[in-house]
């Protein structure tokens, strides 16, 4: 049976993709946690790499597994590309890079599973998606089958702020034009306190605010359920998770943004002109561990 080893940097958005990757593949993983020793190291990483020098010394201890067990190496994210290309050289490995790992030799990874809206050139080992790679299963949070709207509050990121006066207009909008329909709301871990403050004075049929209740995650509910969602434009995970498991329609909200052009408004853009989800078990049937 075919086993994947998982290397992880400890950050979920990093990490679900990976696992994503194992579930929809429908093959084992275990998950290797990694840091460097000093944050300075990543830097260095880059140049080893363009000399073909590869160790595990710039990391601090990690659990020991029996490496040759594996069949491939995923990792998503770049303070595991250099580790995921140690352990697959060393130990004569498939290499699969999720994202754009930018910085370092594309030409030695065996897959390369990178997103349109990060510009990857065309080489043999690259397949693009335009989405994230994602992979959700509703927990059984939400219990009602009614016609609903689902609405995902995320926050303040490098390129967007999110004013208080904007959602509330957007959420006033939603409860005149939307009648009938139950409506579920959730925060995120970058929502501000001004935004949750303002949440909390509507009434919602299932309102999640994450600050109060950080374990728990019903937004695979609201992809499944939900006919119509609602989702702010900050978050490049939120955006393809959704639009990659469901076909209800998805709204963006905008936010103020000092730049333009960046990845979230490329992606925002891919989500507007998908009105399917995906079949990502279709695409990666080109990857063969």
């Amino acid at each position: 049976m075919k086993r994947i080893l998982i290397i992880s940097d400890g950050k979920p958005g990093h990490l679900n993709q990976s696992i994503a990757f194992c579930k929809i593949k429908n093959i084992s993983y275990d998950i290797l946690e990694v840091k460097f020793k000093l944050k300075f190291l990543k830097l260095l990483t880059y140049a080893l790499d363009k000399f073909e020098r590869y160790s595990d010394e710039l990391y601090k201890e990690y659990k020991k597994y029996n490496f040759e067990f594996y069949d491939a190496i995923v990792s998503t994210g770049s303070s595991t590309y250099y580790f995921n290309k140690f352990i697959s050289k060393k130990y004569n490995k498939k290499s699969i890079a999720l994202m754009l790992p930018k910085s370092y030799n594309y030409a030695d990874f065996d897959y390369i599973i990178a997103q349109e809206h990060d510009n990857p050139p065309k080489l043999e080992n690259i397949i693009s998606l335009p989405l994230n790679l994602s992979y959700t299963k509703a927990k059984g949070i939400i219990k009602s089958t009614e016609k609903s709207i689902g609405i995902i509050i995320g926050g303040d990121n490098s390129i967007f702020k999110m004013d208080v006066e904007n959602i509330r207009n957007v959420l006033n909008l939603i409860s005149k034009n939307y009648d009938g329909y139950l409506k579920y709301i959730t925060t995120s871990r970058r929502t501000s306190k001004q935004v949750e403050d303002l949440i909390s004075e509507y009434d919602f049929d299932y309102k999640l605010i994450y600050s109060d209740t950080p374990t728990i995650n019903p937004i695979p509910d609201f992809i499944k359920l939900c006919d119509k969602l609602f989702i702010t434009i900050d978050s490049t995970s939120m955006l393809s998770e959704a639009r990659a498991n469901t076909n209800a329609e998805i709204s963006i909200i905008n936010l103020r943004s000092n730049k333009v052009d960046t990845k979230f408004h490329n992606l925002a853009n891919i989500v507007d002109n998908i009105h399917n989800k995906l079949d990502f078990k279709k695409v990666l049937e080109k990857v063969v561990i």
